[in-house]
C-alpha cells in the first residue's frame, strides 16, 4: 500500500526565525500544512506580492490554492483572537472555510485564561517570564490537570461546561486575592462570538484526517511555532513556552506515528534574536546589537516588543539540530549581515570557573561565549537570484557553519518576500 510522507518545519533558536515565509515557500510540495503546537502568541509574518500578513493560529499554507490547512490537537485556540485573524485574510481574498480544519481536541483559551497569565506574571515578581499575556500557559496547565475545555465541547452543552470552567478560574483569581477584571465583560462578549464564527469551519478528529491523508500517498507539513529553546522539557526553562515545540511535538500534537516522519527542516537566524526574560548567552547590549535590530526589523509580529540581539550561537544550534534530528537547515536573514564589517559565531563557552566547554549545559546564565570571526562580505546579497552569485566571503561563512554543525544548509533567505529565496543545489 503507497503510504504517504510527514515532513516536520520548525525553528532552532528561541523563536521568530522566520516560520511562516519558509513553509509559504515549502508548501508547493505538499498536500496538507498542520500546525501541532503553541498558541496566538506566536506570530508567523509572510509577505508577497505587496501585501504583509501575520498569521498567529492559521498554518502558512493557507495561501496556496486547494491545500488542506489542519489546527492540530497541540494547539491551544483563542477564538476571538482566531475569528479577527480568519476575518482579515478571507477579506483579503482568501476562502478558509473550504480549506482550513480544526481538531476537536484543540483546547480553547477562555477569557479567564488570560487573566489568569497576568495574575501569575505579577505573583513572579522579578523573576517573571515574560509572557505574551494570552492565556497560553494557563490554557496547557488546565490541559494537563485534566480541566480543558475543548473545541469538540462547542458541539455539546458548550455553555453549561464554559459556565463550569469559569467559575473554577472566578474562584482561584479569588484565592489570589486578584481585583482587576477590567474589560473583561467585552473580551468575553467578543470570545462568544468567535465561538460562534468557530462553527462555520470543519471540526474534524485531525488524528483520523492525518493518517487518511498519509494511507492516500499524500504529503504533509508539519509546522511549529516559537524554537527549539522555547521547549518545555529542552529549552532555557524555566523561560520557556508550555509546550513541546521540538519536532516529536508534531507526533503528539497530531497523532503521528514518529516512523512516519521523513525530512525534518530547521530554521535559523544567520545571528539569533530572543524575545522576553531568560539567558542569551550571545546577547550584544551595544551598537552592534542596535543596529541587527534595526536592520532585521526585529520587533515582535503580536506584541510589536524590541527583540534582544546577538551573534550566532552554534553550540545552542548544535543542541537544537541533535534533539530535533534536523536533516536539512534552513537559513534566514542573511542579508542583515550584509554591511558588517565582522561577523562573529559562538563555537564554545567558558564557565565561571574557566573551564571551555563544547556542549549545551544545564544553566546557561553565566557562560561566556567564544567567539570566531568571519570576514563580512559586504555585499548586497537581496537582489541576488543564484548561489553562484554569493561573494567569496558568505560562502566561506556558510561552509564553516555547514562543518561546524555536521549538517547542510539547503535554502538561503535574503529578504523578507517570497522571492529572496534561494534554494541550493
Amino acid at each position: 500500500m503507497e503510504t504517504g510522507k510527514v515532513d516536520v518545519l520548525l525553528g532552532l533558536q528561541w523563536g521568530d526565525e522566520g516560520k511562516g515565509k519558509v513553509v509559504d515557500v515549502l508548501t508547493p510540495r505538499y498536500d496538507v500544512v498542520a500546525r501541532f503546537q503553541g498558541g496566538p502568541n506566536a506570530g508567523h509574518t509572510l509577505e508577497f506580492e505587496g501585501q504583509k500578513y501575520v498569521l498567529r493560529s492559521i498554518p502558512s499554507g493557507i495561501f496556496q490554492g486547494g491545500k488542506i490547512n489542519i489546527i492540530g490537537n497541540g494547539v491551544v485556540l483563542a477564538p476571538d483572537l482566531f475569528m479577527n485573524e480568519a476575518k482579515d485574510l478571507a477579506a483579503s481574498g482568501h476562502p478558509l472555510f473550504e480549506r482550513l480544519y480544526i481538531s476537536k481536541k484543540a483546547h480553547l483559551i477562555m477569557p479567564t485564561h488570560r487573566i489568569l497569565d497576568k495574575a501569575y506574571e505579577v505573583a513572579k515578581g522579578k523573576d517573571l517570564v515574560g509572557t505574551t499575556g494570552k492565556g497560553i500557559g494557563p490554557t496547557y496547565t488546565d490541559k494537563t490537570s485534566r480541566n480543558g475545555l475543548r473545541v469538540g465541547d462547542i458541539l455539546h452543552d458548550f455553555e453549561i461546561k464554559y459556565l463550569k470552567h469559569k467559575e473554577r478560574h472566578l474562584n482561584l483569581l479569588k484565592s489570589m486575592g486578584w481585583t482587576d477584571f477590567e474589560g473583561f465583560e467585552e473580551t468575553e462578549k467578543q470570545w462568544m462570538e468567535g465561538v460562534e464564527y468557530m462553527r462555520n469551519f470543519r471540526f474534524v478528529d485531525s488524528e483520523h484526517v492525518i493518517n487518511h491523508t498519509l494511507r492516500a500517498g499524500k504529503f504533509i507539513l508539519c509546522e511549529g511555532a516559537q524554537g527549539t529553546m522555547l521547549d518545555i522539557d529542552f529549552g532555557s526553562y524555566p523561560f520557556v513556552t508550555s509546550s513541546n515545540t521540538i519536532s516529536a511535538g508534531a507526533c503528539t500534537g497530531l497523532g503521528i506515528g514518529p516512523n512516519k516522519i521523513g525530512n525534518v527542516f530547521g530554521i535559523m537566524k544567520a545571528y539569533c534574536t530572543r524575545v522576553g526574560s531568560g539567558p542569551f548567552p550571545t546577547e550584544l547590549f551595544d551598537k552592534t546589537g542596535d543596529k541587527l535590530c534595526d536592520l532585521g526589523h526585529e520587533y515582535g509580529a503580536v506584541t510589536g516588543r524590541k527583540r534582544r540581539c546577538g551573534w550566532i550561537d552554534l553550540i545552542q544550534l548544535r543542541y537544537s539540530i541533535m534533539v530535533n534530528g534536523v536533516t536539512e537547515l534552513i537559513m534566514m536573514k542573511s542579508d542583515v549581515l550584509d554591511t558588517f564589517d565582522t561577523i562573529k559565531a559562538c563555537v564554545g563557552y567558558e564557565l565561571p570557573n574557566g573551564e571551555a566547554i563544547d556542549e549545551l549545559p544545564y544553566d546557561i546564565n553565566d557562560v561566556k561565549p567564544i567567539y570566531k570571526e568571519f570576514k563580512g562580505w559586504k555585499t548586497d546579497m537581496t537582489r541576488l537570484t543564484d548561489e553562484t552569485q554569493f561573494p567569496k566571503e558568505f560562502n566561506d561563512y556558510v561552509k564553516f557553519l555547514e562543518e561546524f554543525l555536521e549538517t547542510r544548509i539547503g535554502v538561503i533567505s535574503i529578504g523578507p518576500d517570497r522571492e529572496q529565496t534561494i534554494i541550493r543545489k
